[in-house]
């Protein structure tokens, strides 16, 4: 029940970035960049990979699905997220935070799990190699890619539906970027409980689970590794990996830290930084990294480039 004095909240004043409005020019140009050099890099992955005959392997085929929900998660967040520094602070409906919400969860939980199955990948090839080629076959490769996005998917679903049940009520002020599942369950007058124990129920097998799963296959990896006799296999076989392990530190780093952390008034900026971080850059840093610890990509570069100027 509403008391008397509380009214329905048809939309949200986010803030963006307030206490940097005074910069407002240069935060847009910056992040206007980092977005164009995020969507070219990532495309240019996936172009690469769907091209050129020397990247068509398992490793290379998750990399383009990776950078594929790179793309649409970036996408979800930073053309608005320009729109709110531009217009310093802007609204957006209930209905409107809530599919932007769908939107982000659905990217988070798919690279989540992609990166998972890019670890069990590199578990197969540097762990059991002589069996890799007839494990990781491409029927194997789509099915874990296929199940990635549709698990991702499914999930976010079940949470999505019982955000629209819920009723906001005021204050309509957001101090965020974008519209995240905490503050928007802070805005609702209606009993959160269930939906908050649903998110910590499913966040398990999405997050927990697999990250559970990444650790193990690395230190399996890691001893893999140091019982190969020479120097050079040694740094090969870790070259193979680093790319990815790099990846998995910085992106679930910050979700372990922004949403394992009790939030605080007092930490809201930093938040928005950490939320910055899986949400923009490592999007931005993801093709970067993989491009310049992976000489097969590179080499895959050179030869686009040759074919341009010719």
């Amino acid at each position: 029940m509403l008391g008397k004095n509380q009214t329905i909240v048809t939309e949200f004043l986010l803030l963006g970035f307030p206490n940097l409005y005074s910069i407002t020019i240069l935060l847009f140009t910056v992040f206007l960049i980092a977005y164009i050099m995020t969507l070219s890099s990532n495309l240019i992955i996936i172009a690469l990979v769907s091209t050129s005959h020397k990247l068509h392997s398992p490793m290379y085929f998750f990399l383009a699905h990776l950078s594929l929900s790179d793309i649409l998660l970036t996408t979800d967040i930073v053309p608005n997220m320009l729109h709110l520094i531009w217009g310093e602070g802007g609204t957006m409906s209930v209905a409107g935070c809530i599919s932007q919400l769908h939107f982000f969860a659905c990217s988070a939980n798919t690279e989540c799990l992609l990166l998972t199955v890019m670890s069990y990948d590199r578990y197969l090839a540097i762990c059991h190699p002589l069996h890799y080629t007839s494990i990781m076959n491409f029927k194997l490769c789509l099915k874990l890619a296929i199940w990635s996005w549709l698990i991702g998917f499914v999930v976010t679903v079940f949470i999505i539906l019982q955000m629209g049940q819920l009723q906001f009520c005021g204050p309509n002020v957001i101090d965020h970027f974008f519209c995240d599942f905490s503050p928007l369950v802070k805005h609702s007058c209606s009993d959160t409980s269930f939906i908050e124990t649903e998110l910590l129920f499913l966040s398990v097998p999405i997050t927990i689970l697999p990250f559970g799963f990444i650790t193990v296959t690395y230190v399996c990896i890691f001893l893999t590794i140091l019982r190969i006799p020479s120097t050079t296999g040694r740094q090969k076989a870790f070259s193979t990996c680093s790319s990815h392990i790099t990846v998995v530190c910085i992106y679930y780093g910050t979700l372990f830290t922004i949403y394992a952390v009790p939030s605080r008034e007092y930490t809201i900026n930093i938040n928005k930084i950490l939320s910055l971080l899986y949400t923009a850059v490592t999007p931005f840093f993801n093709p970067i990294i993989y491009s310049l610890r992976n000489q097969e990509i590179g080499a895959a570069i050179r030869r686009f480039q040759k074919k341009i100027d010719f």
